[in-house]
């Protein structure tokens, strides 16, 4: 049974991945009382995912790279809990945050109907909801077999399960090598790596590769850990069509070009029985847009947090910490939460830093170096222009809704939407169970709109609620 939620504390932080658990246990040890609100049954996130305890893995450290960092933030996580300091609120997901006096209240849902619930009350808010992956859509990737990249990634470390025998990875982004060599090392025959774009555009920028070193010799590891089990890796390419009746049974690879519209002749069959796709991580802001905060435009073409260098957002008491500020990876997201925390303990001293100043100094210049870092990697990563060539008049763009690429064209060159919000009006697109988390990129490139950091739809619902759920938590001045 997961414990129960408090009425108020303090600092409530909202999402227990890297970010957030760093962001509780900082704050926590400063002094504040903390509840750490997340949907999963265990700390970790998407990132630190762990094999469900019947599954009787000895060792789940063998999946991750950082799991000392991680097992080090449990154990400060158990002492806050045994202190009295920290409450890990499990199972509850967040739908909505309103101000009330003072405070915020955070209306919560849990249970597999979602029909529990509860409330909690706190003075600060820490965001760090993390990310979910961006999909582009193709002729086929509706078939059994194709998964995204990183719910492959999480299939192999909470399931210790393959999406198939014989896996192409695909899609753009660093993590296609982390999930191609974890597949790999799990036993999977993995015949090629597809990258739309290509890692000789990191050259361009030295200064930001040498003030991270790590981060380069990640890559050259993961480089000749993917040589090693026979992984090709195929740059400036891209999966344009899946083969299959029942599941997947082979894909077309074709070349692209500097506007990732495929090059006509150049496609080559690769078969196979499954696919795990992904271009890249889109940050998760339906809770932030909810409280009003305001966004900027990311390298990637996605829109993140607008933060200042205490990772306060333009909404007084909310700071946010990880992926929420743009995508970056597992040590950004641990440096950020710590900061975060940091700058929540001195706001509640009325400005003070205390004895934490040096480091605080510390991880502003770790911060400062890693966001060029992420800044770099997401214009190198970023969708080029012409990947909708790829589709299809009867390729499914929104799958929820079955709407096509044809369908949204119509809409475009015949009903006169201009616009992602009248596309979705005209044909459905984005008005599924998903909201629009998958299909939304596509459908606003389709419809002509904005893409260069378009925030997501503001909406008052960060997830689904029973109408049950939403008349216990009106209050009078919502009567």
């Amino acid at each position: 049974m997961p414990p129960p939620a408090p009425e108020r504390a303090g600092l409530a932080v909202i999402g227990a991945g890297p970010a957030g658990l760093a962001a509780a246990v900082t704050a926590a040890e400063g002094g504040l009382d903390v509840v750490l609100i997340d949907a999963a049954d265990a700390p970790g996130g998407q990132f630190y995912r762990a094999p469900a305890p019947g599954l009787g893995a000895t060792r789940p450290e063998a999946l991750h790279h950082g799991w000392a960092a991680f097992t080090a933030l449990t154990a400060r996580l158990a002492r806050q809990r045994e202190a009295g300091r920290l409450c890990h609120v499990t199972g509850h997901q967040v739908w909505a945050v309103r101000r009330t006096g003072e405070d915020w209240t955070l209306h919560l849902v849990t249970g597999p109907d979602g029909r529990g619930g509860a409330a909690v009350r706190a003075r600060r808010l820490v965001v760090a909801t993390g990310a979910h992956e961006r999909q582009l859509p193709f002729p086929g990737w509706t078939l059994p077999g194709v998964v995204g990249a990183a719910g492959a990634q999480a299939m192999l470390k909470s399931g210790l399960v393959l999406p198939g025998r014989r896996v192409v990875v695909a899609g753009s982004g660093p993590l296609l090598q982390a999930v191609a060599l974890s597949l790999a090392r799990a036993g999977a025959e993995v015949p090629a790596l597809v990258e739309a774009a290509g890692y000789g555009a990191y050259a361009r920028a030295p200064l930001v590769l040498a003030a991270n070193p790590d981060r380069l010799g990640e890559g050259v590891r993961h480089r000749a850990g993917l040589a090693r089990h026979g992984v090709r890796m195929l740059t400036h390419r891209a999966v344009t069509a899946v083969h299959g009746t029942e599941r997947v049974e082979g894909v077309t690879v074709s070349r692209l070009d500097r506007a990732w519209r495929p090059v006509p002749g150049t496609g080559r069959r690769v078969d196979c029985d499954a696919l795990a796709v992904g271009h890249g991580l889109v940050p998760q802001l339906d809770l932030a847009l909810g409280l009003g905060c305001s966004t900027r435009p990311g390298t990637d073409g996605s829109a993140a947090l607008l933060l200042d260098e205490e990772l306060r957002t333009t909404v007084p008491g909310v700071w946010a910490a990880g992926e929420t500020g743009g995508i970056g990876g597992v040590r950004l997201a641990l440096a950020e939460g710590e900061l975060a925390a940091l700058s929540v303990i001195a706001d509640a001293r009325d400005g003070r830093p205390g004895r934490a100043g040096a480091r605080v100094a510390g991880l502003r210049r770790a911060r400062r170096r890693m966001r060029r870092f992420a800044g770099l990697m997401g214009a190198v990563h970023r969708p080029g222009p012409g990947w909708s060539a790829w589709l299809a008049p009867d390729t499914e763009v929104c799958r929820c809704e079955e709407v096509t690429a044809g369908a949204v064209r119509t809409a475009v060159d015949e009903l006169g939407a201009g616009d992602s919000r009248t596309a979705k009006l005209l044909t459905r697109a984005g008005m599924g169970w998903c909201q629009g988390r998958t299909c939304g990129f596509a459908v606003r490139e389709l419809a002509g709109g904005a893409t260069d950091g378009a925030a997501p739809d503001r909406r008052p619902l960060a997830c689904p609620v029973t109408l049950s759920t939403l008349a216990r938590a009106a209050g009078p001045e919502d009567a």
